[in-house]
């Protein structure tokens, strides 16, 4: 496997493209706490600045959390597509009504009531690392090709992992 570490627009590029493949993700807060607070989000959206948005309910832990401690760790994983990044970032809350109505769709009637619902904010990730791991083929065409380099004796290339600096 490779490795290719990417800055600025080229590490948000990736970083996009990742968790728009994979959509939903672990969010992590509580990070000094055993065991660490853990909960399935679904991304709502990357901004051009590379935040990634989420909604989530005003009392909810994850976000008494996040108030407390605003480090948080985003861990998406794909092992069906083989791909995978940790993102490390800070959290804030935010009830902007605006930002709130754009990020809000009829999917999420499942939890809110609606758009003015009180309940409602989002949470802004702005992410300061990550790392990932991409294979870019799927599992078989990896496990051919490694098949290939231990009989060859050459290492096998099965994709890239690297360092995002956001």
């Amino acid at each position: 496997m490779s490795t290719k570490n990417l800055t600025s627009k080229e590490a948000i590029k990736k970083m996009t493209t990742l968790v728009d493949d994979i959509k939903t993700a672990m969010l992590l807060t509580d990070l000094k706490k055993q065991p660490i607070s853990a909960i399935p989000m679904t991304t709502k959206e990357v901004d051009e600045e590379g935040n990634i948005w989420f909604l989530s309910g005003l009392n909810s832990e994850h976000n008494s959390n996040i108030v407390k401690n605003p480090q948080v760790q985003l861990l998406y994983s794909d092992p069906s597509g083989m791909e995978f990044i940790s993102i490390y970032g800070m959290a804030s809350v935010i009830t902007d009504k605006a930002k709130l109505k754009n990020l809000y769709t009829n999917l999420d009637d499942a939890w809110f009531d609606g758009e003015d619902d009180p309940n409602l904010t989002a949470i802004k990730i702005t992410p300061k690392e990550a790392y990932y791991w991409d294979t870019k083929q799927n599992k078989y065409v990896g496990l051919f090709k490694m098949g290939l380099a231990a009989a060859s004796g050459n290492k096998a290339d099965v994709g890239e992992k690297g360092k995002l600096n956001l």
